[in-house]
């Protein structure tokens, strides 16, 4: 199962193997590196830290869609906090024809090194 998680600070708790990546360039990279296989789940946050959000990694998500050869992925999961970022990933990608679920409070990631 290819599991990928793009988030800044969270990581999963039941310890699952995870592709992760901790700001949009490194999510570009990491869907960059799994565009010709099967995504089963795709973990996103929309708040990176600073001036960082998830736009970059959604834009190549819709490019791909646009360009009629959209990533193979199972489900999208948005766990955001930010309750507007993440309706407007959601109906974005939706639109686009993505399986998306949202799992705002989800306890399958938490924020686990206290900071």
């Amino acid at each position: 199962m290819t599991v990928l998680l793009i988030d800044d600070l969270r990581s999963f708790t039941d310890g699952r193997v995870a592709s992760v990546a901790r700001t949009s360039a490194a999510g570009v990279a990491l869907l960059d590196r799994h565009r010709d296989g099967r995504v089963d789940e795709l973990w996103l946050d929309h708040d990176l830290g600073g001036e960082d959000t998830i736009w970059p990694v959604v834009e190549v998500l819709e490019r791909a869609a646009f360009e009629e050869r959209p990533f193979d992925i199972g489900v999208i999961l948005i766990h955001s906090a930010n309750p507007s970022g993440a309706t407007r990933m959601a109906r974005t990608l939706r639109r686009w024809g993505y399986p998306v679920r949202l799992a705002t409070g989800s306890p399958a990631v938490a924020y686990l090194d206290p900071q």
